[in-house]
């Protein structure tokens, strides 16, 4: 699976991806919910956010490292959790996992990977998360939580913004299905979520948010672990303070990609209303639209500790494999360390929100 000689940036990984692919696995891994409102949205924001350099600044011993929950962090990226590799290269999360440890990057493996969490911890190098969807049995939830524990995870992901799919009539259209041999392993034997009654209407209000997990459920996981618990899909500033109080020791503004609610606002644009709601009291991260090592510096700008990248992986994955993912990496970090040294920052400490342009800044 060689690179195509043409693939500079993410863009082409996604333009490789898209002639290359099965129509439906490329339904999947697009997966816009709804019209894609929110989708684009995440990469206009960015695109409409314009940057201020510093001319002449002493650039020596630039970096990028900083540090992230007591582990160093040499580039502010991290993978964000994307199901079902297998989908799209044999080796699946292992090839994933090896292209992170090349690069020094961390992964956050997803309660949907494609292989069992156990075998991508033996072939990681870097630090790896676990996210977690809370199951329907608690015991299965804390049997996931010691799995990851025993496996040397470093955190814990929860994601807050799903307790149902949403609907996304782009993968609808092209009848995805899972194919033989792609599955969530590291779900078997645990119970499927219970069925809706077989009644006229919508099943979401009839069963599905039976066990949508709440406040307490945050509490109980924080209480059951000694990892540290990033929430991830906080939009709302007004959810910072439940947060904090129910134990999490990190946020992730997220709107799941655009896969779920449409016509949610930007991840970059909410970003400064919850890392000013945080305050510094716990790290604030972000998803959704990272394309460019420009688009890091801005996140960093306002308020993010990292980001982290989904989509692009499983393009680069699909495309060009293990070295593929690598490749990806490698380009995001140039771009970062470029952004950094032609805006006048020396360390991410440096990255404020003066770099971002504003006409009435002066």
């Amino acid at each position: 699976m060689a690179v195509p000689p043409d693939t500079v940036s993410l863009s082409d990984y996604e333009r490789h991806f898209a002639e290359r692919a099965d129509p439906a696995v490329r339904a999947y891994v697009a997966g816009a919910g709804a019209d894609g409102i929110t989708q684009r949205a995440n990469r206009e924001a960015f695109d409409r956010l314009r940057l201020m350099p510093r001319a002449l600044r002493d650039l020596s011993g630039a970096t990028s490292r900083s540090e992230l929950f007591g582990e160093a962090l040499d580039y502010p990226i991290i993978l964000a959790p994307t199901a079902y590799h297998k989908l799209l290269h044999p080796e699946g999360e292992l090839a994933t996992a090896t292209a992170a440890s090349l690069t020094r990057t961390w992964m956050t493996v997803s309660t949907q990977a494609s292989v069992r969490l156990e075998e991508i911890a033996q072939r990681a190098q870097s630090p790896l998360w676990f996210q977690l969807y809370l199951q329907p049995r608690p015991e299965d939830t804390l049997s996931l939580v010691r799995r990851a524990e025993a496996a040397g995870c470093k955190a814990l992901v929860l994601t807050v913004d799903a307790p149902v799919n949403g609907v996304r009539n782009i993968e609808q259209r092209a009848g995805f299905r899972l194919p033989p041999g792609v599955e969530a392993v590291n779900l078997a034997g645990m119970a499927p979520p219970a069925a809706a009654p077989a009644r006229p209407g919508s099943p979401v209000f009839q069963g599905m948010l039976r066990n949508a997990p709440t406040w307490d459920s945050v509490r109980w996981l924080c209480s059951g672990t000694r990892l540290p618990v990033l929430l991830k899909g906080i939009l709302n500033p007004g959810d910072v303070a439940p947060a904090i109080e129910a134990g999490a020791q990190g946020i992730i503004v997220s709107n799941h990609g655009g896969r779920t609610l449409d016509t949610l606002p930007a991840t970059i644009d909410v970003l400064p209303l919850v890392a000013r709601a945080a305050a510094g009291q716990i790290p604030v991260l972000l998803d959704g639209g990272v394309r460019r090592g420009t688009d890091i510096l801005k996140a960093i700008a306002l308020g993010a500790s990292a980001v982290l990248v989904g989509q692009p992986v499983l393009h680069a994955l699909a495309v060009g494999g293990l070295a593929g993912v690598a490749h990806m990496l490698t380009i995001l970090q140039t771009e970062l360390e470029v952004a950094m040294a032609l805006t006048g920052r020396a360390s991410l400490a440096e990255i404020d929100p003066s770099v971002i342009f504003s006409p009435a800044s002066g």
